[in-house]
């Protein structure tokens, strides 16, 4: 019988986490990767703008991606929080951007804030890893 270890994934060029999580964790072939928000690795929100928020999230999650052994293409499941869901067409395209024919599970929800003042999108995901 083999062992599944669990492995917690660190990126330290991103901001640290602003509690008691780790940026992602491996457990046999799957990667769950904390939420993430437009945060640059300066610590500063990289803009007012949605669509700019979103971007960053993405670039920090593939970071993470990377340090865990996977990519976007490698994505299963996708959760995307709003703090207004009328912000989910502008941010659609940036999502077909990264993950281009790459169509993960998804869902969208609603929330009144985020834990980073002015945030207005956090996304969080889980990727899958070829066994080793």
């Amino acid at each position: 019988m083999s062992e599944t270890r669990r492995e917690e994934v660190t990126v330290p060029s991103l901001r640290p986490p602003l509690g008691h999580y780790a940026q992602a964790v491996r457990f046999g072939n799957l990667l769950f990767v904390t939420g993430c928000t437009g945060v640059a690795p300066d610590g500063q929100l990289v803009a007012d703008d949605v669509v700019e928020q979103t971007r960053q999230v993405f670039r920090n999650l593939q970071a993470i991606l990377a340090a865990g052994g996977a990519s976007l293409s490698d994505v299963l499941k996708v959760t995307t929080y709003l703090t207004d869901v009328r912000d989910a067409p502008l941010i659609n395209p940036v999502r077909q951007e990264v993950f281009g024919q790459t169509r993960p599970a998804s869902t969208l929800v609603q929330i009144s804030a985020l834990a980073v003042p002015g945030a207005k999108v956090e996304i969080d995901l889980v990727a899958g890893l070829a066994l080793d």
